[in-house]
């Protein structure tokens, strides 16, 4: 038995977490799982990831990997059909498209096909106004005052 969580609360009094909420709300809806192509997703280091994807049948024109913001899709079609009879068809060419949502600052750095198998390699960059720095500590001298300013008395409003 499956329930649903209600994450309004949560949108109430949290600023800044709405896309870790909505997709915490995306992955609590019940889908229809469609596990082909199997993937794996492995890490590599602190920023590096690996996603490879069984795609046995596809050659390299005929799949498309786009990256939109926070959202990588891989997606795969036949160019044309094969115009033999099959007597039993157990290689699967059928459409598909896999979706992956990407944390903030995950980008594509490369992506490969080697016997059936898609390797999109990600890596995240953080900019450098984010990466954690170190704050010196001035030693004897006092930091000048930010100028603070007097109101003015004496003068009447219209």
């Amino acid at each position: 038995m499956r329930t649903t969580l209600d994450f309004t609360p949560l949108f109430r009094s949290s600023i800044g977490f709405d896309r870790m909420l909505n997709a915490l709300e995306a992955a609590s809806r019940v889908e229809t799982i469609d596990n082909w192509p199997q993937y794996d997703i492995a890490k590599f280091g602190e920023d590096d990831y690996r996603i490879t994807m069984a795609v046995a049948g596809f050659s390299q024109n005929e799949l498309t990997i786009t990256q939109e913001q926070n959202m990588l899709m891989v997606s795969g079609q036949k160019a044309g059909e094969d115009e033999g009879q099959y007597l039993h068809r157990g290689i699967a060419e059928r459409v598909f498209r896999r979706r992956f949502e990407l944390a903030d600052h995950v980008k594509v750095v490369g992506a490969s096909l080697v016997d059936g198998l898609l390797t999109i390699d990600l890596k995240r960059e953080l900019p450098e106004e984010m990466k954690p720095r170190r704050i010196e500590i001035a030693t004897g001298e006092k930091l000048p005052r930010a100028g603070t300013k007097q109101i003015e008395t004496g003068k009447q409003a219209a």
